[in-house]
């Protein structure tokens, strides 16, 4: 032994091989989940195989510029585009009592997907001898297919800039010092407010 290293202390005696995991069956776990996709497309026929989704942002910063599809519909978009809570559940549109609208933009889109989705649903009546006002007109239902796939999918609504030459005013302005000084009016309000009125007050008293 040289220098002043640890002493090895390795362990070699562990029988990895008795507690190893092996997944042998990933092959014929596939072909029954693709069997059973076609077994309920089958059983379901000719509603969709996918619910409708919501359109929502990804959270934090670094990744709310990106849509995606979520988990279900507030209530408040629901009430907007005219759907009861236990109608919605009955014709493939998800719930999420949890999630909360923070901004008017989120809540009109999904209230939009909601009205597109509803234009386009064909809703087949229980009893064919007695169809109720709600449901779909007989000629609609005999167009009807099954749509596979996912439902309305979410699209991007940002979109890429085309390359461009800087403009001699955009030389001009420095990018840091806007955002430092927006940064710091933004910290400043407080304080500038409390001036503001101390100075309204001072000449109050001075004209008394």
């Amino acid at each position: 032994m040289k220098h002043n290293n640890r002493l090895p202390n390795v362990h070699f005696h562990k029988d990895w091989q008795i507690r190893v995991k092996t997944w042998f069956d990933q092959p014929g776990r596939k072909k029954r989940r693709r069997l059973n996709r076609i077994d309920k497309a089958a059983r379901i026929a000719p509603r969709p195989i996918e619910l409708l989704r919501p359109a929502v942002r990804c959270p934090t910063r670094r990744y709310n510029t990106k849509l995606r599809a979520g988990r279900g519909f507030t209530l408040d978009e629901l009430k907007e585009a005219g759907i009861r809570r236990k109608e919605a559940l009955t014709i493939g549109i998800p719930v999420d009592h949890r999630r909360k609208n923070r901004s008017v933009e989120s809540l009109q889109l999904n209230v939009q997907r909601l009205k597109t989705y509803k234009s386009k649903l064909i809703i087949f009546p229980r009893n064919a001898k007695k169809p109720k006002k709600a449901d779909s007109a007989p000629d609609q239902i005999a167009t009807a297919t099954q749509l596979k796939g996912t439902v309305m999918p979410v699209q991007q609504l940002w979109k890429r800039e085309k390359a461009r030459a800087i403009t001699d005013e955009e030389k001009k302005g420095s990018a840091y010092a806007t955002l430092r000084k927006a940064r710091s009016d933004a910290r400043l309000v407080g304080v500038r407010e409390a001036r503001r009125k101390a100075k309204e007050e001072e000449e109050a008293t001075k004209k008394k």
